[in-house]
């Protein structure tokens, strides 16, 4: 058997990661003892959280150790078994870091139907972390009701599109940022937006007064900074703010941009919190009931963006970033 890669952090970024913060090592294939499986990866969820996963700032989860594998979700085929749960040719998904391929025990990981998904990757989008992400956000902290006003940033990536539905599904009046006409035009034909503000040509202050002249409702935050700040100021009474990411501020080298507007809380008597989805994978099972009638109907979809190669990863990566990436980035390794 040949050798099998595996990507390694080796500097801590500062601003974009870089290609030299990563070093792709071989290893020999490890015999597979009684219990274990063999997984060979096939594709790679790519995530803002990454880029903090990266620095030594305090998270949810410890820093990535410098010389460790990159931690990364991923989905794959077992192609070697000593497992009863677990037969060659089953597809599972867990985090597998970015590698090629895992000897495992399948701790922590959870089979699924590839054939039976529009595309396998959508077991890490829709049916994965970013659908969970997206349905406990909007109706756990966003408790979203119909006839609300709800407006999602980063619509266009894999969480933001997934709410967008989501809110559209629930009877909501959805207005949804992205960046450039392509984006915004994707979100409002094909995932059913009412009104798209596009962040890179508009004035979103402006717009917002605009498109949410009674005020918002709920606000799902993925980019924190400016567009943040220009929600807080149009609060509808009791509103909510649900913070699920801050891309805007990822790669900042100086202090990060905190919302200026807070005080609007107060005159609102709003609610903004935080949340992370690993609290909540212990009822992933209520978020695939509800999304899967709705993706056999076609009211739910996602759209992949791939890349090709485990050497791409840091590539994949700054996509987030740049704002190029386009629905659920993954890396097909």
């Amino acid at each position: 058997m040949t050798d099998r890669r595996s990507l390694h952090l080796f500097a801590r970024p500062e601003g974009l990661p870089k290609d030299e913060d990563f070093e792709m090592r071989h290893e020999a294939p490890a015999p597979l003892a009684d219990g274990q499986l063999r997984i060979a990866v096939r594709w790679l969820s790519i995530d803002p959280a990454m880029r903090v996963w990266m620095s030594e700032q305090k998270s949810y989860w410890p820093p990535v150790g410098l010389g460790e594998v990159m931690r990364s979700a991923g989905i794959g085929e077992v192609v070697e078994s000593r497992h009863p749960r677990y037969p060659v040719g089953t597809w599972v998904s867990g985090m597998t870091g970015a590698r090629e391929e895992l000897v495992c025990d399948g701790k922590g990981f959870r089979a699924f139907d590839a054939r039976a998904l529009p595309h396998p990757a959508w077991a890490l989008s829709v049916f994965g972390a970013t659908g969970l992400t997206a349905y406990f956000g909007l109706k756990e902290i966003g408790q979203v009701k119909p006839g609300e006003t709800v407006v999602v940033s980063a619509a266009a990536g894999a969480v933001g599109s997934t709410v967008v539905q989501m809110a559209r599904n629930y009877g909501c009046r959805v207005v949804a940022i992205a960046g450039g006409p392509d984006k915004c035009a994707w979100v409002k034909d094909e995932l059913g937006a009412h009104e798209v503000i596009d962040y890179k040509h508009e004035k979103v202050a402006k717009r917002l007064a605009e498109t949410c002249p009674d005020g918002i409702d709920v606000y799902f935050d993925n980019v924190g900074g400016e567009i943040l700040d220009a929600v807080l100021r149009r609060l509808k009474l009791r509103a909510r703010i649900v913070l699920c990411g801050g891309i805007s501020q990822y790669n900042a080298t100086g202090v990060p941009v905190g919302p200026a507007n807070y005080l609007s809380l107060i005159s609102a008597r709003a609610r903004m919190e935080g949340f992370v989805v690993i609290d909540y994978l212990d009822r992933a099972g209520e978020a695939i009931a509800e999304f899967g009638p709705w993706a056999a109907a076609g009211k739910l979809t996602s759209r992949i963006d791939e890349v090709a190669g485990l050497d791409h990863f840091a590539e994949a990566l700054r996509r987030l970033y740049t704002g190029q990436n386009f629905g659920k980035q993954v890396v097909k390794v």
